[in-house]
């Protein structure tokens, strides 16, 4: 039977106003399997433009907008909280304010969730504009191998997830650790023994820039990859080795050059010929 779902979408002051209204009709207007209702969660205030492209959006939305407002900016994990808190429905979608969802991601998804998956992804596009396609993210599929994948990388795209909220209750919910609180969560999901699956297609389209590389690297991403680590070590997510080549190999990615990190990403993903839709 099929599922009443709500899709949560944060928007924050630096989100371009333009990419928020693509990524809106992505996920509504253009769905063959239209969400019951599309909670965005505003985090902090919002220039004018931004805030006249909500308002215009929740005038025109096809579906039911919920419009939340956040009165100051608090951060991803707590606006998710938040956003969760607000949803209707049980069945959530994440949805990130300048990507595009392909127009078959729900019709996709939600079986699986309705075969009863509390947690299932898929793979993404990487890109710069709607002409240009960096790479091709495939994650994990299957159970044991999302699990075994799970204690040196994250084996879900955050913006592709479909979750059922109690699930994620269940985990304890999104804790701030910045830049990886969805990590964090799924890992814990995955040990309180959720459901979990991946489908392996690109259903979402997810915006680089040309300074990604180097937000993937530094002291503060360096912080939060040992702050996560001595998590999974602590609740037994890892064993002592996987800590010490995950600190060593993950937390030594954070300080090679720029142009080394970006040759080693580029390896791991391949770059598509054309945009398979």
């Amino acid at each position: 039977m099929a599922e009443p779902f709500s899709v949560l979408l944060p928007v924050y002051a630096g989100d371009d106003p333009d990419h928020f209204r693509r990524a809106v009709h992505s996920v509504t207007t253009e769905q063959s399997r239209r969400p019951d209702e599309l909670v965005v969660i505003q985090d902090g205030p919002v220039p004018g433009a931004l805030s006249s492209m909500l308002e215009r959006l929740r005038r025109e939305s096809p579906v039911r907008l919920v419009h939340h407002r956040v009165p100051v900016n608090a951060g991803l994990s707590h606006a998710l909280s938040i956003g969760l808190e607000v949803c209707r429905h049980d069945v959530v979608a994440r949805m990130d304010a300048d990507d595009i969802s392909l127009p078959g991601r729900f019709a996709a998804q939600l079986p699986v969730i309705e075969a009863g998956a509390e947690l299932v992804g898929s793979g993404m596009y990487e890109f710069t504009d709607e002409e240009t396609i960096t790479a091709r993210r495939t994650p994990p599929v299957g159970s044991a191998e999302i699990a075994a994948f799970a204690t040196f990388h994250d084996p879900f795209n955050h913006p592709t997830v479909v979750y059922r909220r109690s699930a994620v209750r269940a985990a304890g919910g999104y804790r701030e650790l910045d830049l990886m609180e969805d990590y964090w969560l799924f890992a814990r999901m995955i040990q309180r023994g959720a459901k979990v699956a991946n489908l392996p297609d690109p259903l979402v389209m997810y915006r680089v820039d040309s300074g990604s590389y180097d937000r993937r690297g530094g002291w503060r991403l360096f912080r939060s990859e040992w702050a996560i680590q001595r998590e999974f070590l602590r609740s037994g997510f890892t064993n002592r080795f996987q800590f010490l080549r995950n600190l060593l190999i993950r937390g030594g990615y954070r300080f090679v050059p720029v142009r080394i990190r970006r040759a080693l990403y580029q390896r791991r993903f391949s770059r598509p010929a054309s945009l398979d839709v």
